[in-house]
């Protein structure tokens, strides 16, 4: 590292390099995604948490997906908003990397919450007699943890390695938030050891959950090709397709953005895919479980029910 070198305390987000009236466009789609994001997931939380039907090992998931999802894009989306309707774009050096830490953590979670969903759905259909034992809420709990210990973790050894690194310059980052591939552009020595260590991870992060996927669906398929109930056949198939497209979604954009063969642009191919983790993932998630889930709709029902009712009666008195 030679003498000449500076150190970096300010980074510059460049994010959208688009017309300023364009980035007003932006402004407004991007505060209605991130509005929905927090509103489909805190309302699919709400019933998790009112409805007692829903205290299953499914739901206790699925609530946990809410939360990261929440979690995700607030992470990011509220400082791309600010930086879309300002001059000043920078960002403090600790804060990005505080950034790309949660960033990777959440990203690591929610790919472990999917696969133990996976390994739910999996007891649930081709061993429903043992389910209550096999998920129990103990097992439930001690998975949900570990989970979130383990990322944590991970996420951590991957901002150690970063910070070893001397950041000289540029004191841009071509990006609108502090991703992990785009901060190590930044650095003024070889990163080979980071882009091993990240491989490395998307393996056993990315391809080796997504097998353990495709496997439990595939002796799913065959669960419930033998069921002779076809009412039974339609509420285990909208179940796990539910589930399969958050999945096919989620692993679809990480495997492209990760692990395929970079385009000409890579950076711009990176902002694209970020996108989907930070934005359109977190809202089309309780969409996507809420359309095609029908113990999630009879929850909204009754709870709208009950609130239509306790305001007939409130209006009652007020009328006496």
């Amino acid at each position: 590292m030679g003498s000449n070198q500076t150190w970096i305390t300010d980074v510059i987000l460049l994010g959208f390099q688009v017309d300023p009236r364009l980035e007003v466009l932006l402004f407004g789609f991007f505060s209605l995604f991130y509005s929905l994001t927090l509103l489909g997931n805190g309302v699919i939380l709400g019933l998790i948490c009112l409805d007692s039907r829903l205290h299953t090992p499914m739901y206790f998931f699925l609530s946990s997906l809410a939360i990261i999802d929440m979690s995700y894009a607030s992470n990011t989306v509220p400082k791309t908003l600010a930086n879309l309707v300002t001059q000043k774009k920078t960002i403090s050096f600790a804060p990005c990397i505080l950034q790309t830490f949660l960033y990777l953590a959440f990203g690591i979670l929610e790919c472990l919450i999917l696969v133990v969903m996976s390994y739910d759905r999996y007891v649930a259909i081709c061993h429903p007699l043992h389910y209550s034992v096999i998920m129990s809420w103990r097992v439930c709990t001690a998975l949900a943890a570990t989970s979130w210990v383990f990322s944590f973790l991970l996420a951590l050894v991957h901002v150690v390695l970063i910070l070893r690194l001397p950041f000289c310059g540029p004191h841009e980052i071509n990006h609108f938030f502090c991703e992990i591939l785009s901060v190590l552009r930044l650095a003024c020595a070889d990163t080979r050891l980071n882009q091993l260590v990240i491989f490395v991870a998307c393996v056993f992060i990315l391809v080796g959950p997504l097998s353990l996927v495709l496997v439990s669906y595939t002796r799913i398929l065959f669960a419930i090709l033998r069921i002779q109930s076809g009412e039974g056949r339609r509420k285990a198939f909208s179940t796990c397709s539910s589930h399969l497209c958050v999945v096919g979604l989620f692993f679809g954009s990480a495997i492209v953005m990760y692990m395929a063969p970079k385009s000409r642009h890579p950076e711009e191919q990176q902002k694209i895919l970020s996108l989907f983790y930070s934005l359109f993932n977190p809202m089309l998630n309780p969409l996507i479980y809420s359309l095609r889930n029908s113990e999630v709709k009879g929850a909204l029902r009754r709870f709208l029910g009950t609130k239509r009712s306790l305001g007939g009666m409130v209006w009652s008195i007020l009328s006496v």
